[in-house]
């Protein structure tokens, strides 16, 4: 089982997969990688245009000079995260986990771990995990002999895309079945806008979330 960081000759790979036009998920697989890994290591270096696995190396290295695991800088930055995630609407709790999730080095955490990093009762990181499954951010992972785990896999951010597109849909819908009850007024003018509005709004979030699934895929 490869370790959890890339090497140069897995960087050079991942040039190589870009310059083929493999997509992260292909890479990935070549690499025995989880696709985010493969994802994260091309937009933190230039992207798939700009990505050069030399470079790739050399600044991996200065990060980490610069920013060791543990160091202050990114327990602030998870702050920030909690508090970003707080501000855009998920509750307090539900966020700290999910940002300790997503800053981990492991792929996965159990219970267990995460009472240890977040620092709060086993009952507040049961019900801050249920809360996130509902919106299918994690998902529970199973192994024989081991304890159940938590992780979020790459197909959270699609799925979080495709249910505000379904929102969208159904603002739409009720607007437009209120425009045609009150057909000739004021209101249903102004519920035929809003309707149009979500209309065509949730019909492009729909489909750049199914455009960039593809190319985020991971099979």
């Amino acid at each position: 089982m490869p370790g959890t960081r890339l090497t140069h000759e897995d960087r050079q790979a991942v040039a190589q997969g870009l310059d083929a036009g493999l997509a992260y998920a292909e890479i990935a697989r070549l690499l025995g990688r989880p696709t985010s890994t493969v994802s994260r290591e091309v937009q933190r270096n230039g992207g798939p245009r700009g990505y050069r696995a030399d470079h790739a190396q050399e600044a991996t290295h200065e990060r980490s000079r610069r920013v060791p695991a543990g160091a202050p800088a990114v327990s602030g930055f998870e702050e920030r995260f909690t508090e970003m995630m707080v501000h855009t609407g998920l509750p307090r709790m539900p966020a700290r986990v999910l940002a300790t999730l997503l800053t981990s080095d492991r792929r996965a955490l159990s219970a267990a771990d995460l009472v240890a990093r977040v620092r709060v009762s086993p009952a507040s990181v049961s019900k801050a995990i249920a809360y996130l499954e509902q919106l299918e951010l994690v998902r529970r992972v199973s192994e024989p002999g081991s304890r159940e785990r938590y992780r979020v896999d790459d197909a959270a951010w699609y799925r979080s895309c495709r249910r505000e597109a379904d929102i969208c849909t159904a603002w739409a819908t009720s607007a437009r079945e209120g425009a045609g009850l009150l057909a000739g007024s004021p209101a249903a003018a102004r519920l035929a806008a809003m309707g149009d509005y979500f209309d065509h709004v949730g019909r492009d979030l729909a489909d750049s979330a199914e455009r960039w699934r593809h190319v985020f895929a991971d099979g």
